[in-house]
């Protein structure tokens, strides 16, 4: 179902709110389902400055038959420096306990990165004059792989 300009903004300020009052923070970034941006939740997103990003590499972790290997398998086939990978920390959208995937792929993508001469960091320092690269994403814990 699409979404007017008006509801999507009204929607977008409501999570940003429970957001900011949970954690004490106003978030930076928004990374849409499926990575699929309308016009309207880009609108919305300049309006409450946000950031939108995207990834570069993904683990195809929310799937029912994703293990912690085959997340690393996959996250490792696309990863290169400059990059940002997507891990998902929650089951809302996806096949339940998916998360747990995502979780037993961490040390070894971690690992990797290590072994590849990658330093990982937060979302925050991956950016072009002091805003979020428009290709990275937050993925689990908001990391992002730097060269």
């Amino acid at each position: 179902m699409r979404y007017g300009p008006r509801r999507v903004h009204d929607d977008l300020a409501r999570a940003c709110d429970v957001i900011e009052n949970a954690s004490h923070h106003r978030p930076q970034w928004i990374r849409a389902p499926y990575g699929v941006f309308s016009g309207a939740s880009l609108l919305a997103a300049r309006r409450l400055g946000l950031t939108p990003v995207l990834w570069t590499c993904w683990g195809y972790d929310w799937t029912r038959r994703a293990t912690g290997a085959s997340v690393t398998r996959t996250v490792l086939k696309d990863l290169r420096g400059g990059g940002t990978i997507l891990l998902h920390d929650s089951d809302h959208a996806a096949s339940a306990g998916s998360w747990r995937s995502a979780l037993a792929a961490l040390n070894p993508i971690l690992d990797a990165c290590a072994a590849r001469g990658l330093r990982v960091g937060p979302l925050a320092e991956h950016t072009v004059g002091g805003r979020g690269l428009w290709r990275s994403v937050a993925g689990l814990c908001g990391t992002t792989v730097l060269s």
